[in-house]
């Protein structure tokens, strides 16, 4: 994850102590990662709708974005009240701006000569920015909207001091499909068949549980996944594991199979194959060994089963990993 700890060389000591104060709430970036993963997802309410793309939304919809984003984040890192703007972090006034076009964030009067927190998201490549930035007049356009709001300058954004640019967040895993791919999944007319299908073409991949919902379009969702019945048992035949994230030993087992690492609320499916003992990448599971598949290979035998969930432990955050 691409993340900037600021200058410490700065003439603004508002500005400084509310960098070091969002660093120290989260210095990896993750907790704010996984807020915008899940904004996105709040929007488009795929369980009901099915939508999964930014372009699916109504435009009343994708203004909405920045709310819910600014009244998410308050309640991850429970920001205070602001008096004139939004929040008060390390006792600073700060308002919050987001945008989905980077530069397009919109500065109401109130705002200026104070702190923004500007960002801004893109789904289709799961990265996202945020910075602060002092609203001076140097910084800003002089010339204003209809409703008085004005917009940074091209000094104003040079001016932004990036705490994370362009960092990662949780994929949606939908946008990597192929079309070919999205219509083999979305083909069934059971919710049930349809997560079969997900996890069948989107191996290798982490799949968040909404995605999940998206796709069972259902309301015990992540039933569809489990064994006696979900894609777990659905699947074994065809050598198909489904690992998820909030299991510290499914973890590791998807790091020993060197397949991407699913974090809490994230599954990853794969194909697998025997092989012995003495096997560098063999893995032992189930009283026997075995490694990922590769293309060539042909599935001969069911997939392990996995431990009972009841015997796991379940992760609340990735720091227990």
């Amino acid at each position: 994850m691409a993340f900037a700890q600021g200058d410490s060389g700065s003439s603004d000591p508002e500005l400084e102590l509310v960098v070091r104060e969002i660093l120290q709430l989260d210095p990896t970036g993750d907790a704010f990662a996984a807020v915008y993963r899940e904004t996105f997802d709040q929007l488009y309410d795929g369980q009901r709708t099915g939508r999964y793309r930014w372009a699916d939304l109504y435009k009343t919809e994708k203004t909405h974005y920045g709310t819910l984003i600014e009244i998410n984040l308050q309640r991850k890192f429970n920001f205070k009240d602001g008096v004139v703007l939004d929040y008060q972090i390390a006792d600073v006034e700060v308002d919050c701006k987001y945008s989905f076009r980077d530069g397009g964030w919109m500065l109401p009067p109130e705002s200026w000569d104070q702190l923004v927190s500007v960002s801004s998201a893109n789904d289709e490549s799961s990265t996202w920015s945020l910075g602060v930035v002092r609203v001076s007049d140097e910084n800003r356009r002089l010339t204003v909207n209809r409703d008085g709001k004005s917009t940074l300058s091209p000094v104003g954004r040079l001016a932004i001091r990036w705490i994370f640019r362009l960092s990662s967040f949780p994929p949606n895993v939908l946008l990597q499909l192929s079309p070919q791919q999205i219509e083999e999944v979305f083909a069934a007319k059971r919710g049930q068949s349809r997560v079969d299908a997900l996890f069948r073409v989107a191996t290798e991949r982490r799949i968040h549980r909404n995605t999940v919902a998206t796709v069972a379009q259902q309301h015990d969702y992540m039933k569809r996944v489990r064994s006696n019945g979900g894609s777990r048992s659905n699947l074994r035949d065809e050598g198909i594991l489904i690992l998820g994230g909030d299991y510290k030993s499914h973890r590791e087992l998807a790091e020993n199979f060197a397949v991407p690492v699913p974090w809490p609320g994230e599954l990853v499916s794969f194909r697998v194959v025997p092989t012995t003992h003495d096997d560098a990448i063999g893995v032992e599971l189930d009283g026997a060994y075995w490694r990922k598949a590769t293309a060539s290979d042909v599935v001969s035998r069911p997939a392990p089963l996995l431990p009972r969930p009841s015997t796991l432990r379940r992760l609340e955050t990735l720091d227990e990993f």
